[in-house]
């Protein structure tokens, strides 16, 4: 019994194989494509380079929009050799009416990767840079957005000269650019690029979205009676440098306007960091120092010059770092040549105490403010930058340690560390007016709160803690108290 189930066994399985190796034993293998689409067989067909015709050929619009006489497969569509008994060959068409609403196709051009570059938010945290990927025809487009886009950061007269290695040998005082580099990494590579990506064609519009960001057209503003070029600027949150990059037919910020005229107000937002640094030398007035004298038969409050103080000069030599046309740090080269020392300021002043009733008749004026450092330059000055108002004055130059002096008599109200402004001090003036000074060197902070300072007393050295770039003094003048409802005034209009 056994024997039989066993056979018919056999039997049945014979019965089911022989159809199969029948329809097979009539075919040969033959060599087709299997074509994926995103990773999914959407069939096979004959030949490769027949489907890669079809689609040049279907694609005359793409053509004509880019201007290019080839279009390619879409950049997810796969097509392996395969070798396969299966006879079901889709058609060229079928396959290809399958791609043509799903993915685009694409045409050959260049690659663009403009790599991120770290940097530190105000509150101290590292914010990682992001790269990008921009896309052109002709690698010659990008070229010439980049050449333009240095070209707003930089001096036209400077760049030829420095690209042409013309620049003037520094005899006495004088400047030559060092360096112009882009800080980030950028790479180009040939590639097809998809169609529905933004393709830049012309250098215009790739050089528009280099500096703000956008290819949208920048918001205008119709010149009024009375306007200038600094109160456009800063009325609309930009800088003047800003507002001459975007406007490129004025020369300077003391070019005439007139009633009617239209003028572009668009906030820079370059997509990569051209980096300067320059070689600077140049003759700068020292400030005096004020020594204070006091007369205990007078009381608190009196004051008189006993010597008028006198500026002297001094020969610089330093190292300018600029990004994208703002100055980021300044370093001197040595301590400077003396051309003329400075004769000190002698006050002499009440020091009987008793009577002392307060300083509630200081009055904040122009030309009554000591100057709060030893040098004199401003490497970022009173305004709107990238629109963010940089609410005070950055001096640097000065050196790393250099004194840091009160600019006015007053109470000391904040003396500490805040992750923006790192060692800082502030001081209140009377009449509302407050003085604030940033980035000191850690634990040089020469004043309490509620310590009364003259003017000219050493409060401080310069530094670069917080979120500072470089070694600078942040000086601001506040008409209330900083922050807590004030207003921040410009401190040069104090001198």
């Amino acid at each position: 019994m056994k024997k039989n189930w066993i056979s018919i066994l056999l039997i049945l399985i014979l019965a089911g194989t022989l159809p199969i190796l029948t329809a097979f034993s009539n075919k040969e293998p033959q060599t087709l494509y299997r074509v994926y689409l995103k990773g999914e067989s959407i069939g096979l067909i004959k030949s490769k380079s027949a489907l890669e015709e079809y689609i040049d050929k279907k694609q005359n619009q793409i053509k004509e929009k880019f201007g290019v006489n080839k279009v390619y497969l879409p950049e997810d569509l796969d097509i392996e050799k395969e070798i396969t008994f299966d006879d079901n060959v889709s058609s060229i068409k079928e396959i290809y009416k399958k791609i043509e609403n799903i993915s685009p196709f694409t045409i050959r051009g260049y690659e663009i990767t403009i790599g991120g570059v770290d940097s530190q938010a105000v509150d101290g945290t590292e914010v990682k840079g992001k790269k990008q990927k921009i896309y052109v025809l002709d690698k010659k487009i990008f070229e010439e957005a980049v050449d333009n886009i240095v070209r707003s950061f930089v001096t036209e007269e400077d760049y030829e000269n420095y690209a042409n290695g013309t620049q003037k040998e520094i005899k006495d005082v004088g400047k030559i650019i060092e360096s112009i580099s882009i800080e980030n990494k950028i790479t180009i590579k040939r590639a097809n690029i998809p169609v529905d990506e933004t393709i830049y064609q012309d250098t215009s519009t790739l050089s528009k979205y280099l500096m703000f960001g956008t290819t949208e057209d920048q918001q205008k503003y119709t010149v009024q009676e009375g306007d200038t070029i600094e109160a456009i600027a800063f009325n609309n949150k930009i800088s003047t440098e800003e507002f001459m990059i975007a406007n490129p037919s004025f020369t300077s910020t003391n070019s005439l306007l007139y009633p009617g005229q239209e003028v572009t107000l668009g906030i820079l937002k370059p997509q990569f960091r051209v980096v300067e640094i320059d070689h600077v030398v140049f003759d700068e007035e020292t400030n005096y120092q004020t020594e204070t004298q006091y007369d205990n038969t007078k009381e608190v409050g009196y004051s008189e010059i006993k010597q008028q103080g006198v500026k002297g000069v001094t020969r610089i030599t330093q190292k300018i770092q600029k990004v994208n046309g703002a100055t980021v740090d300044v370093a001197a080269v040595g301590t400077g040549e003396v051309l003329k020392e400075p004769i000190n300021e002698i006050i002499v002043r009440g020091g009987k105490k008793s009577s002392y009733v307060g300083y509630g008749n200081v009055v904040a004026t122009a030309g009554d403010w000591g100057w709060p450092a030893t040098c004199s330059s401003v490497s970022s000055p009173f305004g709107y930058r990238w629109g963010t108002l940089h609410d005070a004055i950055d001096i640097a130059g000065c050196g790393y340690g250099s004194n840091i002096f009160a600019a006015k008599d007053g109470i000391v109200v904040q003396s500490g560390y805040k992750y923006d402004n790192g060692e800082f001090v502030t001081i209140d003036h009377g009449n509302g007016y407050y003085s604030l000074y940033a980035h000191m060197v850690s634990g040089s902070r020469r004043v309490r709160v509620g310590d009364y300072v003259v003017k000219g007393q050493i409060i401080g050295s310069m530094g670069r803690t917080g979120a500072a770039t470089g070694v600078h003094l942040h000086f601001a003048i506040w008409r209330g108290y900083p922050y807590r409802g004030g207003s921040p005034l410009n401190p040069l209009a104090f001198y």
